[in-house]
Formats: C-alpha cells, sequence, structure tokens
C-alpha cells in the first residue's frame, strides 16, 4: 500500500466523512448525458413560472400579442395589486387578502396540532408498545391510502352533529385527521431507528412517558419534526378539496379564492391578474421549501425512511 492509500479520511466540522480524493477530470458520454438531461427537466419545470411571472408583468394589450416567452416591454405591477385587494373572488372584490388570513390562521392551528399529536404517537408505537398496538398502527397507516371524497360526507354529518362544521376548528379537525397516518409514519419509524438503550437507561433511571418524551425523545426529533412542518404546511396552504367543503365562508382559504378569481369572468378575461393570483397564492410553500429545504433532506437521511 502508498502512504496516500494508508491515509485516514478526512472528517468534517458536523462528523461525518468527508470524501477525498481527485474528482474525475474527464468528461464522458455519459456525464454529457445527465448534464443534459438535469438542464432539460429544470428548464421543463421552470418554463410555466417563467410564463407566469412575464405575463404578470405586462398589461393585456401586450398580452394579446401571443408572445408568451418574450419580456414585457413595460413592466406594470397593477395585476398584482388588484389580485391582492380588488380582483372578484365570486360576489365579492376584495382580492386574495382575506383568503391569504384566512389560510394562515388555518396552517398555524392546523400545524402543531397534528405534528404534536403524531409525534407522541409515533413515541409510544416505538417504545411503550401494547397488545393490539402493531394492528392498530396498520390501521392508521390503511388510512392514508383511504380516498378523501370517500369520508367527506361522514364528515360533513359528523361535524354538522356536534355544530363544527364551516367553522374554524371543523377545518383544523379535518386536517388533523388527514394528516395523522403519514406523519405517525414518519415520528414512529424515526424513533424506532434510535438506539433502545436510551430508552432503556432512562426507564432505569425511573422516568415515566412524559418525562422520557419531553427530555430525551423531544429534542432529538428536531430534524423529522422539520420535515413534518414542511409536509404539512405545503399540503394544509395548497388545499382546495377540505377548504372548499369544511372551511366556510368566513373561513375561506387563499386556494379557493384563487379558483374563484379564475373561473369569475365580468367581460374581459384578465389573464395577468390571474398568473399574479397563482404566483401570490404559491409564495408561501416555495418560501418554506426555499428556506428550509436543506434541513427537510438532513431530516429525510436522519431516520424518515428507517424503519
Amino acid at each position: 500500500m502508498t502512504s496516500e492509500t494508508m491515509t485516514a479520511p478526512k472528517i468534517g466540522a458536523t462528523g461525518a466523512v468527508e470524501p477525498r480524493g481527485a474528482k474525475p477530470k474527464k468528461l464522458t458520454i455519459a456525464r454529457v448525458g445527465v448534464y443534459a438531461f438535469l438542464v432539460i427537466a429544470a428548464l421543463f419545470f421552470l418554463m410555466p413560472l417563467w410564463v407566469m411571472i412575464v405575463t404578470s408583468l405586462k398589461g393585456l394589450p401586450e398580452i394579446r400579442l401571443g408572445h408568451l416567452f418574450n419580456l414585457p416591454a413595460q413592466v406594470t405591477f397593477e395585476p398584482w395589486l388588484k389580485a391582492w385587494d380588488t380582483a372578484c373572488t365570486g360576489r365579492d372584490c376584495n382580492g386574495l387578502k382575506p383568503g391569504f388570513f384566512n389560510s394562515l390562521k388555518i396552517t398555524l392551528l392546523s400545524v402543531p396540532v397534528s405534528i404534536v399529536v403524531a409525534m407522541i404517537n409515533g413515541y409510544a408505537l416505538s417504545f411503550w408498545k401494547y397488545k393490539g398496538s402493531d394492528l392498530l398502527f396498520g390501521i392508521l397507516i390503511f388510512g392514508a391510502f383511504v380516498p378523501y371524497q370517500v369520508v367527506i360526507y361522514p364528515l360533513i354529518i359528523g361535524l354538522s352533529k356536534v355544530g363544527l362544521f364551516a367553522t374554524l376548528p371543523g377545518i383544523v379537525i379535518v386536517h388533523t385527521i388527514f394528516g395523522m397516518p403519514i406523519l405517525t409514519l414518519l415520528f414512529r419509524n424515526f424513533f424506532a431507528s434510535l438506539p433502545p438503550e436510551l430508552f432503556k437507561a432512562a426507564r432505569v433511571d425511573g422516568a415515566g412517558f412524559w418525562q422520557i418524551f419531553f427530555q430525551i425523545m423531544l429534542p432529538m426529533s428536531v430534524p423529522i419534526a422539520i420535515v413534518a412542518v414542511i409536509l404539512q404546511t405545503t399540503g394544509i396552504w395548497n388545499d382546495f378539496l377540505f377548504g372548499t367543503v369544511f372551511a366556510g365562508r368566513e373561513n375561506m382559504p387563499m386556494t379557493v379564492q384563487l379558483n374563484n378569481i379564475v373561473t369569475t369572468t365580468t367581460g374581459v378575461r384578465e389573464y395577468n391578474v390571474n398568473m399574479a393570483a397563482t404566483i401570490l397564492t404559491a409564495a408561501v410553500p416555495l418560501a418554506v421549501y426555499f428556506i428550509s429545504g436543506k434541513w427537510f433532506v438532513r431530516g429525510i437521511a436522519a431516520g424518515a425512511v428507517k424503519g
């Protein structure tokens, strides 16, 4: 062996082993093909976004010329202002602003509740197994594959009986119920990947259910909790079906109002306003992804797919 092969691998600041050795310098056909595919795929997925942005910055006379991909000859932000403040969402012409705050309320209430419940479920199913826990876990996961449309009517009847239909608590309960299977699976698999010696040592020291949860499991579950926050936030914010059925007129989310803006026609269809409204509606999930995307990858690698 040479001295080069005997050299110990370099340990990075995070404790992970960093790659060593020279990078490949030869440009092969396979490498060119991979880069070409990635560029084409990126352009394919970015093309609709580009069309939406440039269309939202054009006036209607320029849009009628049909040059979809061209930059605007004269940039105008009037469509954005109208989409936010004065666009008609049915009989009301208050723009997306009320829907934005409704979506914010629904998301800020639904995400913590669903994550806390799923985290406790995953913790209990991993370390405090009881008779029939595996069967219960299987039934819970089965709920992730049940089409939403099948249970909408029973939920309407049930929420109506308790006076929660078309209310803010009602839509929060619905999002919590339907987020439970996948979030419980994430947390259960994460906790199952932890060394069981931690739990056993805490039990020997006399720690109980909640003490182990808050002092040991909760601090260690930050990576997977971030994954759950991203999944649940984007899912609830982008929801249209539950918002239409369960939110009620006073709590109508942004996606429902976007649909009303696009489908409401009074004479001339304003494509620039529609595009601006679409980008405004998608802005929050996009911001969540770009800000916390690296945490999402770390959380997945930390045990979200282990079990």
